[in-house]
């Protein structure tokens, strides 16, 4: 039996549901549910929406236009385009030709957006407890990992409010992770591709993946960077093809994600004397210091014992430093290791206040921030506008703040690394019984 095979769908988290439990499970949908109706990022709302409509109606995505006609709102006069990979652009084409091309409403397209977010988040839960179940945590542990992202913060607040699709990513990036030790090589580099493609932060997942299958055979590493090489290819290339789409929009722009700076990054501190949103000049050069920091990462791969948990504890590592590393750190990027990291607490692999941080601070920041302001768009924009102009008056103050708090999760993210990569001689293992029903 797989480690996939092993999952609670085929007992333990199925009794679940049979249980009292089951009232959790739907709690926590009915919250995922009332969250996404009537709130939504002001801007990334308004993209993915004008993306699935241009989907849906046979147009490229990636050229801006002009959809206050269609939405009947001002704000749809789009000057930019979704930034995203063709995956997530299709899944919002099909949404839109099934439920707003059926029920024109703001708002039943806003919730149907979310749909399949949440359904990540709890097929997340799900995967958790089934991993930690094959590593033979008890019950109770696996339970409350369970319950913990079904009703976590920084999960319910940017999939079903916000609408990000971070829990998609994390859910395919674990899922690679399982499979590639499950010895899965060439599905797990398939599912990594997707994930890649949906968000391309799983990229440093990618390195972990290519040297934990080295150790095996350097022929098994050259096939699975072949197979995903393929998928990516697939997943990216084939949209653009087989729908006509002109990719001159993104290669005009291929630097964008190198050239902004600012959120979660350490440039934040930088705007306390200068405003250097976009890096003009030489400051771009500063949206390439991760490739060589991955670079000296990757040769720290090569240590360690080879186990599961030395997996996740490297998958962990190496995206901490692409995330701490780069000019531009969405707050919702953390939820890719947040499962990472729940497992390895989960079983004293870790320091419980990792888990904190990677939760806890990306909240405070973004509130901090009045982003949540921003959530009204879908129901109440004149709200949030008013609310925006009024936050604005403390911005120097909030701006010290999410400095200082920028500076904490610099501290608090290294310490994280260094302790994934330290081998620490008086931890306690994972027993004999645990490995041997992962590696089934």
């Amino acid at each position: 039996m797989s480690t996939l095979d092993a999952s609670p769908w085929a007992g333990g988290a199925w009794r679940w549901f049979a249980t009292p439990d089951r009232r959790l499970l739907l709690l926590s949908i009915a919250l995922q549910l009332a969250l996404a109706v009537p709130f939504g990022h002001s801007y990334d709302t308004r993209l993915f929406m004008a993306t699935g409509y241009l989907v849906g109606t046979g147009q490229n995505p990636y050229v801006a236009q002009d959809l206050s006609a269609v939405f009947d709102r001002a704000s749809f006069a789009l000057r930019s385009t979704v930034g995203y990979l063709p995956p997530w652009p299709l899944v919002l084409g099909l949404l839109y030709l099934g439920v707003h091309a059926v029920v024109p409403s703001l708002l039943v397209y806003n919730l149907a957006l979310k749909l399949p977010v949440i359904a990540a988040t709890v097929g997340l839960a799900y995967l958790v407890a089934a991993a930690l179940q094959n590593l033979g945590a008890p019950p109770t542990t696996c339970r409350r990992a369970w319950v913990f992202l079904l009703f976590n913060p920084l999960l319910l607040y940017f999939g079903a409010a916000w609408g990000q699709i971070d829990a998609i990513v994390a859910l395919l990036s674990l899922s690679a992770l399982l499979l590639v030790w499950a010895g899965r090589s060439r599905s797990s580099a398939v599912v990594l591709a997707l994930a890649v493609c949906f968000k391309p932060i799983a990229l440093p997942l990618v390195l972990v993946a290519l040297v934990f299958v080295a150790r095996e055979s350097l022929r098994r590493a050259i096939g699975y960077a072949a197979v995903f090489a393929g998928g990516a290819l697939l997943f990216c290339v084939t949209p653009f093809v087989v729908l006509g789409w002109s990719p001159s929009p993104i290669l005009d722009r291929w630097n964008a994600h190198f050239t902004m700076s600012g959120t979660l990054s350490y440039m934040t501190v930088l705007r306390l004397v200068r405003d250097p949103f976009q890096l003009t000049g030489h400051w771009w050069l500063l949206g390439l210091v991760w490739i060589p920091a991955l670079a000296i990462c990757t040769l720290a791969l090569r240590r360690g014992d080879g186990g599961f948990a030395d997996l996740l504890k490297k998958s962990t590592a190496v995206v901490l430093v692409f995330y701490l590393t780069r000019t531009w750190l969405s707050e919702s990027n953390l939820i890719l290791i947040l499962p990472l990291v729940l497992i390895l607490t989960s079983m004293g692999e870790l320091d419980r206040r990792a888990l904190s941080v990677i939760w806890i601070l990306p909240l405070v920041f973004t509130v901090v921030g009045s982003t949540p302001l921003q959530l009204l768009f879908p129901a109440f924009p004149e709200a949030m506008d008013e609310a925006l102009d009024y936050a604005a008056r403390w911005y120097d103050v909030a701006l010290l703040v999410r400095a200082a708090l920028v500076i904490s999760w610099q501290v608090a993210g290294w310490w994280i690394v260094v302790a994934c990569f330290r081998r620490d001689p008086a931890r306690v293992p994972l027993g004999e019984n645990a490995a041997q029903a992962v590696a089934r």
